[in-house]
């Protein structure tokens, strides 16, 4: 009889503010058909058919979805996000005593507390799933010691911790003092996508088109996205760079590209729908992914399903699952600028990009990490 499954998370797609929403929709789809699971989330107003969804708290965890360490993030804001934490485990706690479980499956930090919680209420084991990590979100500059501390309880008190990369899998063992042995690698994947409806975007697309799709914090590297596209506009002046999503630096990075004076070749889109975000890919030339400590990385694969040929920091997970992406270390501008401009220059590279990283993109499907996902469960069943 396959393990049941009780699974913790913090948001799912649609209703999501980055990557981690979308990771735990594509693994619960696909664990689905091999576990009996139920979904243990803050708040959730869809029904789901293929799981079992649980909404913990009363009213949506608003604007708590992503934690997002910042100089400029109010502490009222953070103080609020740690008191819903406080309030799922309580929830959680109590709603698990109701259920039929074998396996406790916590998403990161923000469910750790919980998962120990009920670990130790049940004795049943743990899996403590990291997605990012205090070090990425910083960009190695300062943490939040309640954050690491609740990473470090959850991965310590877990029988074992799923890394979505070895890049990850490295920080666990070398900030956390994760014992290798512990930790077991499960890359993340894409489902193809739908067809987009082709609507006209509100500017131009017959100049070079080069694209940012994420959060704009440090992590990200949206600041060297602006020092990439001056050099590359050196080249090329005609090129447009879209920054698509939002986040603290926004105004900052809006005055650096005044300051480098390439205000009128870059759009900032602010928030943008999944959609909207298709469409926007399926338009540009390339998409460049920049950031300066990077778990995974799904926009590369979105946007390689999506016929767009990517530029990776090799400081990243998805470089790892890349055979046909351009990559390069996030602090060298020179080298990004020129792969940029080889891309637009010879249209051989880029049709070689785009049929070869497609195909690279979507070999590995979120069935395959389900399934790796189900050999630890039976590890830990026995």
């Amino acid at each position: 009889m396959p393990a049941r499954i009780l699974m913790l998370g913090w948001e799912l797609s649609p209703h999501h503010s980055g990557g981690l929403g979308v990771a735990c929709r594509g693994l619960l789809t696909a664990l689905a058909k091999i576990h009996p699971v139920t979904f243990f989330l803050p708040f959730y107003p869809d029904k789901e058919r293929a799981f079992r969804v649980v909404s913990c708290l009363s009213s949506p965890a608003a604007n708590t979805y992503a934690y997002s360490p910042s100089h400029a993030t109010p502490l009222p804001a953070l103080s609020f996000l740690f008191h819903r934490v406080a309030e799922f485990t309580q929830r959680a706690s109590e709603l698990a005593r109701q259920e039929e479980f074998d396996i406790i499956h916590a998403h990161d930090w923000l469910t750790f507390q919980a998962g120990i919680r009920i670990k130790e209420e049940t004795r049943k084991p743990l899996v403590a799933h990291i997605h990012a990590t205090e070090f990425d979100r910083t960009g190695g500059n300062g943490r939040n010691e309640f954050v690491y501390d609740a990473e470090l309880r959850g991965m310590e008190g877990a029988d074992r911790v799923v890394a979505n990369s070895f890049y990850i899998k490295r920080i666990a063992m070398e900030q956390y003092g994760i014992p290798e042995e512990k930790i077991r690698v499960v890359h993340n994947a894409i489902n193809p996508l739908p067809q987009s409806s082709g609507v006209s975007l509100p500017f131009a697309t017959d100049r070079p088109l080069v694209v940012f799709v994420g959060r704009l914090t440090i992590q990200k590297g949206p600041d060297i996205f602006l020092r990439i596209a001056k050099r590359v506009l050196e080249t090329l002046p005609n090129a447009l760079f879209v920054m698509a999503g939002d986040g603290d630096m926004r105004e900052q990075l809006i005055r650096e590209a005044i300051d480098l004076g390439i205000s009128k070749n870059v759009i900032f889109t602010g928030f943008v729908s999944d959609h909207e975000i298709q469409e926007l890919v399926e338009a540009s030339t390339l998409t460049v992914m920049p950031s300066v400590s990077e778990p995974f990385g799904l926009v590369a694969l979105e946007s390689l399903a999506m016929n767009t040929p990517v530029i990776v920091s090799r400081q990243s997970g998805v470089a790892e699952v890349l055979s046909h992406a351009l990559k390069a270390d996030f602090w060298d501008v020179e080298d990004m600028a020129h792969k940029i401009l080889s891309v637009i220059a010879y249209p051989a590279l880029r049709k070689e990009l785009q049929t070869n990283g497609k195909r690279n993109a979507l070999a590995r499907s979120w069935n395959h990490a389900a399934q790796d996902c189900s050999d630890i469960y039976q590890t830990l069943a026995t």
